[in-house]
């Protein structure tokens, strides 16, 4: 089986790493392309995955459909010369376009379901559609859901361990309270007019009291706040959370990273209410903290602060979420597989049909 997955955002190389790894154990050969935006490359590096670069994030209005059209001839020249037998990607309109085009099975992961234009020009084109359960939108016959989120294929017990040596590579101790905040550059297609945290300074000012305060950003940090930011290396993030006593940010997947790690969190948005994953961990498993508005999503940092338990208490809550949850690896594995078996039943009856015939 040859596989070709698409990498376009950071986030993606953690979803399918585990994907990569258990591809190759089983003698299946796996080619990675990959969008240069952020920390993407690092993040491969780190991770020892071999990868073809095939765009660079462009900047200006209307860069990200030249740059999708351009990563469609690329992925397609590249496609051509692997020759996969399947493509994989999260929402990626390319993966879709080109599988198409070359008449191969595509493999489209999503949980975002206000990504209207990727949706648009990604999902007719796809042949199977994977979101978790609780997606709020129904696809058709080409969606299958899954007990579980893209996070779990990297953060669950099973494939995450936390490194015992990060607090002290930072200074940090058992001890103390770690309050990161996270604040993005809503550039992305589905983010286009949207808004997170509007109350910065205030955030920092008051949540200090509890603890130390350290900030990634996207942004530019300005008034006095550049201090705060923390230089953790990509793969070291899910330490950082994970340690921690409160995560509060207009990070998405960043808030249900540190959720699913057993951290206290609260998300400020204005795409509130609009994603099922996030209403799940929220309604269900009271696990994450939604508000529109900074200044109550401040309070509610504070109250949960001010419950010495609260940390205990969402590790108890992430118990119960991993019992009622799949293991997403094997999960996609299992599709990957059950996928090639079909591929070669149906190369066979070919095969049978036209020997029969030549005999008639």
């Amino acid at each position: 089986m040859r596989v070709l997955i698409d990498i376009g955002h950071p986030g993606h190389v953690h979803f399918f790493k585990n994907i990569v790894l258990g591809l190759e154990e089983n003698g299946h050969q796996v080619l990675v392309t990959a969008r240069d935006k952020d920390v993407t490359v690092s993040l491969l590096e780190s991770c020892g995955i071999p990868y073809e670069i095939l765009s660079k994030i462009g900047s200006g209005k209307g860069s990200l459909i030249r740059e999708w059209v351009s990563r469609d001839v690329r992925l397609l020249k590249v496609a051509k010369k692997f020759d996969p037998d399947i493509m994989i990607g999260v929402l990626n309109p390319c993966v879709a376009h080109v599988a198409w085009l070359m008449g191969k099975e595509s493999f489209i992961f999503t949980d975002t379901e206000h990504a209207k234009l990727a949706n648009y020009v990604t999902l007719p084109f796809a042949d199977r559609v994977f979101t978790p359960s609780c997606y709020a939108q129904d696809l058709g016959n080409k969606q299958i859901r899954y007990k579980g989120y893209h996070e779990l294929a990297y953060l669950s017990p099973e494939y995450f361990e936390p490194d015992p040596d990060f607090l002290s590579e930072y200074d940090l101790s058992e001890d103390d309270r770690i309050i990161v905040l996270r604040f993005v550059s809503w550039g992305a297609s589905h983010d286009i007019g949207q808004h997170g945290i509007t109350n910065k300074l205030e955030l920092v000012q008051e949540l200090e009291k509890f603890g130390k305060v350290f900030i990634t950003s996207e942004q530019e940090l300005n008034g006095g706040l550049e201090k705060y930011r923390i230089s953790v290396s990509p793969e070291k993030l899910h330490d950082l959370l994970y340690h921690a006593s409160l995560y509060l940010g207009d990070g998405g997947t960043t808030a249900v990273e540190s959720a699913l790690l057993g951290t206290p969190a609260v998300y400020v948005s204005s795409l509130v209410g609009t994603m099922g994953n996030f209403t799940e961990l929220e309604t269900e498993y009271e696990m994450l903290h939604c508000y529109n508005d900074s200044d109550l999503a401040l309070q509610k940092a504070i109250d949960i602060l001010n419950d010495p338990d609260s940390k205990q208490k969402w590790g108890k809550k992430r118990d119960k979420l991993l019992a009622d949850k799949i293991d997403v690896n094997e999960f996609i594995m299992g599709h990957i597989i059950e996928c090639s078996s079909e591929q070669k039943k149906s190369s066979w009856y070919l095969n049978y049909s036209i020997l029969n015939s030549s005999e008639e």
